[in-house]
């Protein structure tokens, strides 16, 4: 992309030049400010048709995005996005955090791209630690589909496909070999409910809830340009937006922050092909669009209805609401013209949703009919605020709330545009069991230019009050009603940032997982428990920690007192195990008591520019892990973070003395220092002065050093002589790697070093393993390697480079695909005695 075009997609110039909310990042909730014209536009555009798809996903920026830019801003289709999984078994290129931190990140990033492309979002998995989980990478859809509960996953998927009732369906990745199994299982479930959804026998339970069934129109799946039924323009400029829809898409992309998406594309023709898999209405071999054969505007509707007894009346309403939305796009870009007209449609609505009740059409077409109708005065609320440049806000004196507390939070509208509204109420919505009082009047005659309204209410949350989940609808959300040029309507406002009901304590523990050392049982282990106060004033509270049964903890226990909100202060805790201790799992709790009353949770707070602030609340525990290992005296590592990994961190806990290696140490500092230098996965791609100084790192090794490498993709800028002896690594490479992490391991070279010393390694060592054992593996390497283990998924070839390693000089070069990264933070002990064997090479 040129770069007057790039800055054109952020600064909009002149009149068609406002400030697209589009492109503008801000906080969660109203992540894109509502800014002008464009957004009239946005807002205008959806009123022209009735037609809906759906995309179906099972990752978190698995959307195709340009596509879903394309139905929803260029067409305006009513466009939902169904995502199965929150993304937990990712990488995470933007931070530290892994498992259902990340998880967390991933769906406020797909929320706010969400927000760019207009589209309607929902997720399979409902809650933290749900069954639809991202478990890594599968290689199957059955075995994703097993993990997942295949009945629980599909009963989701069914349930939002009546609930949402789209006209076209398609689902991102086809149901091949080279794809991600999970990917494929979201085909898999897909296809086979374009029928049963419409099946009163699947599900009746959900029938009995009040939902009806409901049959696709189309399903299509994704093709290439030498066998497709559809082409979709997505290379299309749209002057409105100032970008095509591949522009606009990527923009969406580059919120997906964690995971490094987001390209610069070049304006010109572009186009994406699906191929018609199943269809409920008449087809043709090509079609010019997705919604041929379908109804797709009011007077399409007013036809398909015209054709039953007695419905002529409601077919001559609906051509009147397709008058009335071409009414409304002719007004664009006058805003108060545009609030007129769009407050006569929103009547026409409601007089025929009125008369569509009382008609006598059959139940299926009486309930199509009631929602497309309801959906349209859904978008024509939203239009009315955006043509009164209605702003409407929640803010809450606090969005960090504890159990029992009372605070305020002030609903307020305040009328940006020329025409005078009248009727203004400000309506504060709390949960079930919350109180909510208004402090000053919450109803207005009128609101003129210029002008803010506002009614501040007091709000107390209940004594029982369930602690934030990430997941769940906001706690706090405002409708604010009013009515223009004699029609009602009604804008729904929530507040810029998480509201969150927090531990009263929250409580981390330092370190949050350990290893204890059966070969020095007695050993103590440091604990440091850090408390944050989130009362709404001064508190007082004891710390203690539940150790197991004949273990010891010194002090008891430690009062600590906070003078305000938001104080934090640290006790430090020695844990001693009992002299008998076996090798198990254990926990330490921490706990906080106060007034009689227990904190036992932490709360993780997470906040990044693009995403806001949120939290991640989970119990306080220490994780202890007990097995025997032998960690060598004095042993000096020089660790090269990629920023990937925390593995140094726990090299530290197990005595090992770590040096975070920055850029200038790599470039000019004594390297011979360091007994091993390991670097993270996919340090190459991370680390710019890694390639320009790796002679200097390959020089160490020829000296007597040993040198590390963790698993890189090609992308990394990896090339195989960045190694002494080439390594090359497989492509595609979905099929280089091992995804079943109780796979077979077969020891290659059982007298080698890394199986011995100081560690003796054992088949029980590759027990217990999570997600994965390697990703990446190489596919071709030089015949000074000696091969160390030989390992693959069940039914498939074993690979044999995972774990290479060969003398270079005096010392010792080794490149492992096996998953550490992983495995160590789980303290999965054969993992870890294996990395400490790893780093003690010709100790």
């Amino acid at each position: 992309m040129k770069k007057g075009t790039f800055s054109k997609l952020y600064t909009l110039t002149a009149a068609a030049a406002l400030v697209s909310s589009l492109l503008l990042p801000a906080a969660p909730g109203t992540a894109y400010a509502d800014r002008g014209v464009v957004d009239l536009w946005k807002a205008i555009k959806p009123l022209t048709t009735i037609a809906s798809a759906m995309n179906t996903g099972a990752h978190p920026d698995d959307e195709h995005s340009s596509v879903l830019a394309y139905l929803s801003l260029g067409k305006g289709v009513n466009t939902f996005s169904i995502i199965a999984n929150r993304g937990e078994g990712g990488q995470n290129e933007i931070g530290s955090e892994l498992g259902n931190a990340l998880g967390i990140i991933r769906t406020r990033e797909l929320q706010e791209a969400s927000k760019i492309t207009n589209v309607h979002l929902e997720n399979l998995s409902e809650k933290i630690n749900d069954p639809i989980f991202d478990f890594g990478f599968s290689k199957s859809p059955d075995e994703t589909l097993a993990k997942w509960g295949e009945q629980v996953a599909y009963e989701r998927l069914i349930r939002k496909i009546r609930t949402l009732r789209p006209d076209v369906v398609i689902p991102a990745f086809l149901n091949e070999n080279s794809t991600h199994g999970h990917h494929r299982a979201i085909n898999v479930i897909t296809v086979r409910a374009f029928k049963d959804a419409a099946d009163p026998t699947i599900f009746p339970e959900q029938l009995k809830e009040g939902l009806s069934t409901w049959q696709v129109k189309k399903l299509y799946l994704p093709a290439n340009e030498k066998d497709y039924t559809v082409s979709v323009p997505v290379g299309t400029y749209d002057e409105i937006y100032g970008a095509s829809y591949v522009q606009l898409g990527e923009e969406s992309r580059f919120m997906h922050k964690s995971q490094g998406m987001g390209r610069i594309y070049d304006e010109g023709p572009s186009n994406s092909y699906y191929k018609l898999d199943q269809a409920a209405v008449s087809i043709k071999e090509k079609e010019s669009d997705f919604f041929d054969g379908i109804a797709y505007s009011f007077a399409d509707l007013a036809k398909e209805v015209s054709g039953q007894a007695g419905a002529g009346g409601i077919a001559a309403e609906l051509k009147k609401l397709q008058k009335d939305s071409d009414e409304v796009i002719a007004a664009y870009p006058h805003f108060a013209d545009v609030a007129k007209e769009v407050h006569d449609m929103l009547a026409d609505v409601q007089k025929t949703a009125s008369d569509v009740k009382a008609a006598k059409l059959s139940a299926e077409t009486k309930t199509d009919l009631l929602y497309r109708l309801n959906v349209k005065a859904d978008q024509l609320n939203k239009a009315s605020a955006e043509a009164l440049s209605l702003v409407t806000k929640v803010k809450p004196d606090t969005g960090e709330l504890v159990a029992g507390q009372t605070t305020k939070v002030t609903v307020s509208a305040y009328n940006g545009g020329h025409e005078t509204i009248a009727n203004v109420s400000l309506k504060l919505n709390v949960p079930k069991g919350w109180q909510a009082k208004a402090l000053s009047n919450a109803s207005f005659a009128q609101l003129g230019y210029n002008q803010t309204v506002k009614t501040t209410y007091e709000v107390t949350v209940p004594a029982n009050a369930a602690l934030f989940a990430p997941y769940a609808a906001p706690s706090l959300t405002a409708d604010i009603g009013y009515s223009f040029a004699g029609q009602a309507a009604q804008v729904h406002a929530t507040p810029s940032d998480a509201v969150a009901v927090l531990p009263a304590f929250s409580l981390a523990l330092s370190p949050s997982a350990t290893v204890l050392n059966t070969l020095k049982p007695q050993d103590p282990v440091p604990v440091k428990v850090t408390v944050k106060n989130y009362n709404p004033g001064p508190a007082q509270a004891d710390i203690t920690l539940n150790v197991p049964d004949g273990w010891s903890v010194e002090p008891k226990a430690a009062p600590l007192s906070f003078s305000a909100k938001g104080e934090t202060k640290s006790v430090a805790f020695t844990v001693k195990a009992s002299a008998t201790v076996k090798p198990n799992k254990y926990t330490v709790t921490a706990i906080a008591t106060s007034n009689g009353k227990e904190s036992r949770h932490g709360a993780q707070v997470i906040r990044y520019p693009h995403i806001g602030t949120t939290y991640f609340v989970q119990p306080a525990e220490l994780a202890i892990q007990a097995f025997d290992l032998a960690v060598p005296e004095g042993l000096k590592v020089g660790y090269v973070s990629s920023g990937f990994d925390n593995i140094d961190q726990y090299l530290q806990q197990l005595g090992v003395n770590v040096t975070n290696l920055t850029a200038k140490d790599i470039e000019s500092s004594d390297l011979s220092q360091y007994d091993t230098i390991v670097l993270g996965i996919r340090a190459y791609g991370f680390r710019p002065e890694l390639i320009p100084s790796n002679a200097r790192l390959l020089k160490y090794v020829e000296n007597g050093g040993n040198l590390v490498v963790q698993y890189h993709k090609p992308e990394d800028k990896w090339k195989p002589e960045l190694a002494p002896y080439p390594i090359k690594i497989g492509e595609p490479l979905i099929q280089w790697r091992v995804t079943d992490e109780n796979s077979k391991v077969t020891v290659l070279a059982p007298d080698h070093p890394l199986f011995n010393t100081p560690n003796k390694i054992t088949e029980a060592d590759w027990g217990n393993w999570i997600q994965d054992r390697s990703a990446y593996n190489p596919a071709q390497w030089g015949k000074e390697y000696i091969e160390l283990i030989s390992n693959g998924d069940p039914g498939e070839n074993e690979f044999t480079g995972t774990f290479l390693s060969a003398k270079y000089g005096k010392g010792t070069y080794t490149y492992s695909s096996l998953v550490w990264y992983r495995e160590i933070p789980a303290l999965v002990p054969g993992a870890i005695r294996l990395f400490v064997n790893m780093v003690s090479l010709h100790q």
